[in-house]
């Protein structure tokens, strides 16, 4: 017969355990915001901040320029042409790092499509439906587009999200050309405590051929 006051004893091991798991998972989840704040930061001073300044230099010397050597003002206001396109690119890529409009506007599919495109990676992309929970859909998306950047440019990709036993479950398989398994093992307790979070779950698994899979499941509400 089962001591009772060990069996307590247990159970207190137990719970103090799990307490001590929640802690360390909510502190990482903090360190990860931080970190994606520190790294949008980082760039948006490297890329629009940087294309910013050397605009407003340029500006002041086609000024300059402009009254004797037209033909120099006008390769100047063409390759100012170029820094604004590049500027205003690099602000909408920033953007969609802090909540993609195409989420809303387009849907799942879309969204992802174009995070793929724009990080240069060739995928293909099925959704099974484009209707989900903002917060559902909008954990999916962070996670699936991670876990892309991983894959590396050059690499082919595929991403599957469908509806399973009441939970939105997604699968990223890269075919080895730029995956790095190791790399995305570092980075498997920031998105397991993403999904987590909203009782779901996240594991890393290696592909044959060397490419890498990452798999994920949300709880729908109500599933």
């Amino acid at each position: 017969m089962e001591d009772p006051q060990h069996e307590t004893q247990e159970s207190l091991d137990r719970l103090r355990s799990e307490v001590d798991s929640l802690r360390t998972s909510r502190r990482r989840l903090v360190l990860a915001a931080d970190a994606d704040r520190h790294r949008i930061e980082r760039e948006l001073h490297d890329g629009p901040q940087q294309q910013l300044v050397a605009l407003a230099v340029n500006l002041q010397l086609a000024r300059r320029l402009a009254d004797h050597d037209p033909v120099a003002t006008a390769a100047l206001l063409d390759e100012m042409g170029r820094d604004v396109r590049e500027a205003l690119d690099g602000s909408r890529r920033l953007a969609e790092r802090i909540y993609p409009p195409l989420l809303e506007s387009g849907g799942l599919g879309v969204a992802l499509r174009s995070a793929a495109e724009g990080a240069g990676i060739q995928t293909s992309v099925h959704v099974a439906a484009d209707a989900y929970p903002a917060e559902v859909a909008r954990t999916v998306y962070f996670c699936c587009v991670e876990a892309l950047e991983r894959m590396g440019r050059g690499a082919h990709s595929a991403v599957t999200v469908r509806e399973e036993e009441g939970a939105l479950v997604f699968d990223v398989v890269g075919d080895g050309a730029g995956s790095d398994a190791a790399t995305a093992e570092g980075d498997l307790p920031r998105l397991r405590d993403r999904l987590e979070a909203l009782g779901g779950g996240l594991t890393i698994a290696s592909e044959p051929g060397g490419g890498t899979r990452v798999s994920g499941s949300l709880p729908l509400p109500g599933g």
